[in-house]
């Protein structure tokens, strides 16, 4: 079955040419979320909002998801109510909008789209862009209390590579899995050891991906991830290196492959890497 189909069944996933027929629609809200917000500036989807990932996503001070008030202020202030549609979209292949997408499931938000292939695909077709911020009028927004069920956090990942009654994915590069870096070039968030968590199958996110930023066929995924024995019949746990790789991997075998218990460890290397005599693998 062609993955477009299925997704959009499921209401997670739009094309480009969906958002483009929908710019001037304002029953939805899209949303543009990066790692660098500068690119948010130079030049955006029209009416889009801009979402900092590392402010707005985040408590910088607990290192943590941000907390219920200040995610409904951040929705709220946004325009977004309940049952607005939202439909996300960024840079690296949506790295940053997949974990803006997962966060919105963590607070109970219904409607949650991407727009399949981000920022670089929209600039690719050749589509509009705006630099102007789109006006909002402030919404109320009650949110739902957190699902953990689709987080997982330091113990349990401790128990399943113990015992493993869940498998676990490392979504980060080969170079990183082995230890042979301990972050991609130039990121600050880094680990005193490198390796990986016993027991976990290397399957880096960006294998799901297109050339063009695309997610994959759901044939195709779904080999992927067959190919080193994910196939849905256990829980799943992913990781990477701060937790938003491993949302791109969440929502892939989640919401395009209808894994039923999948979650992800947003701690991930950054917390696993520096615990204090944790057991660690290396080839």
């Amino acid at each position: 079955m062609p993955l477009q189909a299925t997704a959009v069944e499921q209401g997670v996933l739009v094309s480009t040419e969906w958002v483009a027929q929908h710019l001037k629609d304002t029953s939805i809200r899209l949303v543009e979320v990066d790692v660098d917000t500068k690119a948010y500036q130079e030049g955006h989807i029209p009416n889009a909002m801009g979402w900092a990932w590392d402010t707005q996503l985040c408590d910088t001070l607990r290192r943590d998801i941000i907390p219920k008030g200040k995610f409904e202020n951040l929705l709220g202030q946004s325009g977004i109510t309940p049952s607005t549609p939202v439909i996300l979209y960024g840079d690296n292949n949506n790295w940053f909008a997949a974990w803006a997408f997962w966060q919105l499931k963590v607070y109970g938000h219904r409607d949650v789209r991407l727009m399949n292939g981000g920022r670089k695909k929209w600039i690719a077709e050749g589509r509009e862009l705006s630099m102007e911020t789109p006006p909002v009028t402030p919404a109320p927004y009650t949110a739902k209390e957190p699902d953990l069920s689709i987080r997982a956090f330091l113990p349990e990942v401790m128990k399943t590579s113990k015992d493993r009654t869940v498998q676990l994915v490392d979504v980060r590069s080969p170079q990183e899995f082995t230890g042979e870096i301990l972050a991609p070039p130039g990121l600050p968030e880094t680990c005193q050891r490198g390796g990986h968590i016993p027991g976990a199958k290397n399957i880096p996110w960006g294998k799901a991906c297109n050339e063009d930023g695309t997610f994959k066929s759901a044939e195709e995924l779904r080999s992927l991830y067959q190919t080193s024995g994910i196939t849905g019949n256990q829980p799943v746990i992913a990781y990477c290196r701060i937790g938003e790789r491993s949302s791109h991997t969440w929502f892939v075998l989640k919401y395009l492959l209808g894994f039923k218990d999948v979650r992800n460890y947003d701690g991930s290397w950054t917390e696993y890497g520096n615990l204090v005599a944790a057991p660690i693998e290396k080839p």
